[in-house]
């Protein structure tokens, strides 16, 4: 049975799903978004909710900085509880060798107009006195925090308050062929479907190169000021971003409540939602070798969640090639919550005709499509 017909229906109320019905209903067009669970649930609750800028590659660095500035132009129109603080990123030299990283780092930002200064010592202990002595640091300044599952919330009202259709708390059994199947046998038609169901984004679109990624976080008690910027280790570009092995990296975040957020941890083909004690340990370990009071403090809540990751580290953006109603918004791993404003925008550009800000083709399914044929 077909209930409705809509323009376009999103598949995953993440931030990525909410913000690509938000795009998509401020332009006129009629959208339904559903989801087996609430608005921001799933990996956007369970995510750090850092707006950061990278470079890995350059179509990161893209779409990373072109999310970014979607970012500081909404500041403004965020509710207080999204708790948007533009604290800074301060990337952590240990040694001689991750400083000779921070002065690529800086001259690699610096020309493409992302504002960056470099840390000595000295400065580095005056600005965060918490660290060990370290070598010194790359601050970012223009990154940010904030708060992912009212960051969504916000997004989602915003959408219905331009006619988008919630439908929450029913599974999606299948998509395709302009047709969305809930579990219990209700259809939706559309003209364009999006899957934006994250890491579960292949049981929906078989052939998708997405891994689920594991990760762990701990928030702590209320310790105003203890940390001033998010502090990432320079190592954690080498070790978290592995996509062979597990891993873990110092990367810790100021809350405005006066919490820290430690974290994080990368596993591989880790199936189970449990909190693993080993990776636990291992992760706090590693914090504790930066920030050795971390050991004195007091740990609230202990989570995990699981990141979509692809092959390259690039999300998948644009028409599935096996069906010509299929849009795909996912593969986003750890930078869903940055990246999820231009996820928006360009899949908005492409369906539209609009001319995108940034070029969609890096991030085109087509790249890396593995479809499968049934005789």
């Amino acid at each position: 049975m077909t209930a409705a017909s809509y323009d376009v229906v999103v598949v995953g109320a993440g931030i990525v799903g909410v913000a690509c019905a938000d795009q998509f209903a401020r332009r006129g067009m009629r959208v339904a978004i559903v989801d087996r669970d609430m608005v921001g649930a799933g990996a956007t609750a369970a995510g750090m909710g850092h707006i950061v800028v990278m470079d890995d590659s350059e179509p990161q660095f893209s779409l990373t900085r072109y999310s970014q500035t979607l970012w500081q132009g909404l500041r403004l129109e965020l509710p207080d509880d999204v708790e948007y603080e533009q604290c800074g990123t301060i990337w952590i030299a240990a040694d001689d060798e991750e400083m000779a990283e921070v002065w690529r780092k800086r001259e690699y930002y610096n020309k493409r107009g992302v504002p960056t200064e470099v840390l000595d010592a000295q400065t580095l202990q005056r600005l965060e006195p918490n660290l060990r002595p370290m070598a010194g640091g790359l601050l970012v300044p223009e990154d940010a925090v904030l708060y992912p599952p009212c960051a969504a919330r916000f997004l989602s009202e915003r959408a219905q308050a331009h006619g988008a259709k919630f439908l929450l708390g029913d599974s999606v059994a299948q998509i395709g062929q302009g047709r969305v199947h809930l579990s219990h046998g209700l259809q939706l038609a559309a003209e364009v479907i999006v899957n934006a169901a994250g890491a579960y984004a292949p049981d929906l679109t078989p052939g998708l190169e997405i891994r689920k990624r594991k990760g762990h976080l701990v928030i702590t008690d209320r310790y105003p000021g203890f940390i001033r910027h998010q502090l990432v280790e320079l190592g954690y570009l080498k070790s978290a971003h592995s996509v062979t092995s597990d891993s873990v990296a110092f990367n810790v975040q100021p809350r405005r409540t006066g919490q820290v957020l430690i974290g994080s941890s990368r596993q591989q083909g880790a199936e189970h939602r449990e909190v693993d004690n080993e990776i636990l340990v291992r992760m706090l370990k590693r914090a504790q070798e930066y920030i050795p009071d971390l050991m004195q403090m007091s740990a609230l809540r202990t989570w995990t969640g699981f990141r979509a990751a692809t092959p390259d580290k690039l999300p998948l953006i644009g028409p599935w090639p096996a069906d010509k109603s299929l849009f795909l918004a996912a593969g986003h791993e750890g930078l869903g919550i940055t990246t999820s404003l231009g996820t928006a925008r360009l899949l908005a550009d492409h369906i539209t005709g609009a001319k995108p800000e940034i070029p969609i083709e890096p991030y085109l399914p087509s790249r890396a499509a593995k479809v499968e044929v049934h005789a």
